[in-house]
């Protein structure tokens, strides 16, 4: 069922094209720590930034991204990439190979001069049975000169430019360093599948500087790490005034679920912004299956309208923030290789809640008595799909 619903998604969208609009804001900055974290909401404004920094390198590009589309965005960073390898600037690039099966292979070739590792399509080897080398590669990250770093959820191609609303942010100060870190531990662990095993690794040069308001949390399948999880879960249960959480696709499990309804049942305000419809049919329809559970105990529930929302992001409390690659689902939470910076701070839990203000403005809200009115069919529908819940 879940495939016919897939296929029946994916041709009802052949051909059909139309404009897309939603409320934005600009690129808002606050000093955090010793550097800055500026956020934006719209791809445009985030390229933009991130091609500026690229074409500034003096020394070094770290580039990681899930999905890299063959379009004219996309050509954009080639270019940019290729012409900063050009000038001398060591350039590392990271993709992942599934998600990217639709993409050119002509488009795949680099130059000789940028490093590339391909996170292959299949990358348990000799050992099919071993879970832990089955993650996705679903991060995207940007690092230049240890001076600039990028994290968030947007991947690189014309649609997620003006059509998807998502979250990235731009760090500067020593919080860099982590992230550079992060980049340089995948690289390491999974450098012989593209290189021969003389191949240097990438040696960290500086010595790290702790920030103490920003830390990187990351999922690695390989050694069984799984933090973001838990960063979340110790979050929403430490919350006493507000917990407002945006995804793209909401498929939590039960004790993820359960510290979202005891926060409301205690008084904190909870919201959760999903799309209306999202990309995912399944996804979406699986989603509805937690809305009596939330709905029931206070939660308010709010559905994104005309757009893609693919952000993940939340912030509690005016003070607890984490922007990052993780959606609440099994495949990210306890599944693919993700990244999420956790950040404490006040001024930048402020801009993140004025970016859910805006939000929230193109949303709709799901009433209890809305909910209680859907018909049968939607009903059983829900109920045949339940069982797909553990696996996505």
């Amino acid at each position: 069922m879940a495939i016919g619903m897939t296929l029946v998604d994916s041709y009802r969208r052949r051909g059909k094209h139309r404009a897309v609009s939603f409320p934005t804001a600009p690129p808002s900055s606050v000093p955090v720590g010793d550097g800055e974290v500026t956020t934006y909401m719209f791809g445009t404004d985030l390229y933009d930034a991130m091609i500026a920094a690229i074409d500034g390198a003096q020394h070094q590009i770290l580039f990681e991204t899930y999905i890299w589309k063959a379009d004219e965005v996309g050509q954009r960073f080639k270019t940019a990439l290729g012409a900063a390898a050009a000038r001398g600037v060591e350039v590392y690039l990271i993709y992942d190979a599934f998600a990217n099966l639709v993409v050119s292979p002509r488009f795949q070739r680099f130059p000789r001069s940028i490093k590339v590792l391909r996170y292959p399509v299949y990358t348990a080897g000799w050992r099919p049975f071993d879970l832990r080398r089955y993650g996705r590669d679903h991060r995207k990250i940007l690092v230049v000169d240890e001076a600039i770093g990028f994290v968030g959820g947007y991947n690189i191609g014309e649609a997620y430019a003006t059509e998807w609303r998502d979250t990235h942010v731009r760090i500067t100060g020593p919080g860099v360093w982590d992230l550079k870190r992060a980049f340089a531990d995948f690289w390491n662990l999974n450098r012989r599948r593209r290189f021969r095993s003389s191949e240097r690794p990438l040696l960290l040069e500086t010595a790290s500087t702790w920030e103490p308001t920003i830390r990187f949390h990351r999922n690695v399948p390989r050694l069984w790490m799984f933090p973001i999880r838990a960063m979340y879960i110790e979050a929403i249960t430490r919350a006493s005034k507000n917990v407002w959480l945006t995804t793209a696709y909401f498929l939590p499990d039960p004790d993820f679920a359960e510290a979202l309804t005891s926060a409301a049942r205690r008084g904190v305000d909870v919201r959760l912004l999903i799309p209306a419809k999202s990309n995912h049919v399944v996804s979406d329809w699986i989603s509805r299956g937690y809305f009596s559970q939330l709905l029931s105990a206070g939660v308010k529930v709010l559905r994104y309208r005309d757009a893609m929302v693919h952000a993940k992001t939340a912030t509690i409390d005016g003070t607890w923030s984490t922007v990052g690659t993780a959606n609440i689902d099994r495949l990210s939470l306890t599944g693919n290789y993700e990244i999420n910076v956790e950040i404490i701070d006040p001024g930048l839990a402020g801009s993140l809640e004025q970016i859910f203000r805006v939000d929230e403005s193109n949303s709709l809200e799901l009433t209890e008595d809305e909910w209680a009115a859907r018909d049968i069919y939607r009903r059983f529908t829900e109920f045949l799909l339940n069982p797909l819940r553990p696996l996505l």
